[in-house]
């Protein structure tokens, strides 16, 4: 009998469950207490009853059978607070499940917690009015990044194996890379996002965080494909898991760029660290080096201003009144967004993501992989403001999401993956592929993970 949750992955845990190692009535019950105890803040509301029932009656001959599984604000589950974070919509509750979490309780998993995110998803920092802050396992001073800190936390603090989480412009990988975990955001449309799919700015998808490659890989074989009511949404690829480790990855021409070609400043110590890392998959893999001037565009501000839309959808004729209830950055971002947004505006937020995909388009016509640090710095202050500066050297706000931001408007996969540490916390290396190529990237964090293993949990992690 286990007091504590699994330490290891979720399919080594879908294992225990078929040899009797462990049951899920057993895994809920530890998993329950350790989540009301911990300290990381990194859920807000444990369906207890719904998950015990579910536990009770899980068939472990499924993919997820009987895991106990978090799930970030953002995605809606019937019953559950549909707050997006936010004081303005306390009380608010999901009239439905989406496509996605409806999968996941057709894989067997059994869903428990909600994970925090930072308000309507907006932010690389987990801290809100309504649920202060949430904090880093391997060092609670740090914010696990945003906007999925709660699953990040959670996953890596050794309270939760899998979690989801959604990628707008990194809010997977940069959890993902302050935490220490693997995280892949998919091509765009690679898992649905219906019913009642907001369209956006066309950025954001869905996904998970997990501790290992091959539970990025289940998850895939379990939530994606197409959804009628997700009209971008890709058809269903067959055997993420059953194929990895099995593509050809010798001779894939790559281009290794910490700072993508100077779009952010990047922490000296956090850009060597991911260079050293690189130059070792390129020898693992048998990558071909290739020497080029990486030049991607650089549109925090179009980015941050096109996405802002969706926050007024959800608070609806709450605005303007309701401001005072607002975290600073999004009031910010909204009076802004009122102020700047017209006509003009459109055009160039279109010019810029023109600009983006023939940058990112010319760059996969040279190249087939391309590596970067996924944070221009290590995990931040959890409740202070976010920085503004890299080593004393002043930044803008955007330079915390300048790496990942250009596969959103693109729209092609990318994967974080963990390299190490500076200043004791956690540092990951972002790699690019080109659409519809999540199977090379899961291959190359697969073989890092076997040449140089991470640790599953936090060195610290409370559990």
């Amino acid at each position: 009998m286990g007091d504590t949750p699994w330490q290891g992955d979720a399919c080594s845990l879908v294992e225990a469950f078929r040899s009797g190692e462990r049951s899920p009535l057993e895994e809920l019950s530890a998993t329950l207490a350790a989540l009301e105890a911990s300290e990381l803040n990194a859920t807000t509301h444990l369906d207890a009853e719904a998950a015990e029932a579910a536990a009770r009656d899980a068939d472990v001959s499924l993919p997820f059978g009987g895991v106990p599984t978090g799930v970030k604000q953002g995605n809606a589950v019937a019953g559950w607070p549909a707050t997006e974070a936010s004081v303005a919509l306390v009380g608010e509750e999901h009239g439905f499940d989406t496509t996605h979490t409806t999968r996941l309780r057709a894989g067997g998993a059994v869903l428990a917690a909600q994970t925090t995110q930072s308000e309507f998803a907006g932010l690389n920092q987990t801290r809100t009015k309504l649920y202060g802050a949430t904090r880093n396992p391997w060092d609670t001073w740090a914010t696990p990044g945003g906007s999925s800190g709660g699953s990040a936390a959670a996953v890596a603090g050794g309270l939760l194996t899998v979690a989801t989480a959604g990628d707008g412009g990194g809010s997977t990988r940069i959890p993902a890379s302050f935490c220490g975990l693997p995280g892949l955001k998919g091509t765009y449309g690679r898992l649905p996002k219906g019913p009642n799919m907001a369209m956006g700015n066309l950025t954001a998808v869905s996904g998970c965080l997990t501790r290992s490659v091959r539970d990025i890989a289940r998850y895939l074989d379990v939530v994606a494909g197409f959804d009628p009511r997700d009209p971008f949404s890709l058809p269903k690829v067959e055997g993420w898991e059953r194929d990895l480790g099995t593509r050809e990855l010798a001779g894939l021409r790559v281009v290794i760029s910490p700072d993508l070609g100077g779009v952010a400043v990047v922490h000296d110590e956090v850009a060597a660290l991911v260079a050293e890392a690189a130059e070792a998959l390129v020898a693992d893999a048998g990558l071909r080096r290739v020497d080029l001037d990486v030049t991607v565009a650089e549109g925090s501000l179009e980015w941050a201003v096109g996405g802002i839309s969706g926050v007024l959808r959800e608070l609806g004729d709450r605005w303007p009144d309701c401001a005072d209830q607002l975290t600073p950055a999004i009031r910010f971002g909204l009076e802004m967004s009122e102020k700047l947004f017209d006509v003009r505006m459109a055009a160039r937020i279109d010019e810029q993501r023109t600009e983006n995909t023939e940058r990112m388009a010319a760059l996969f016509d040279q190249v087939d992989l391309v590596i970067s640090a996924t944070c221009p710095d290590v995990a931040f202050v959890a409740d202070g403001r976010i920085p503004t500066e890299v080593q004393g050297k002043e930044v803008p706000l955007g330079n915390q999401g300048a790496l990942t931001i250009p596969a959103n408007f693109y729209g092609n996969p990318s994967i974080s993956i963990p390299v190490g540490t500076v200043e004791g916390r956690p540092v990951g290396m972002q790699v690019m592929a080109p659409h519809f190529h999540e199977d090379w990237l899961l291959d190359l964090a697969l073989l890092v993970e076997r040449e140089r293993p991470w640790p599953l949990v936090a060195p610290a992690a409370p559990c």
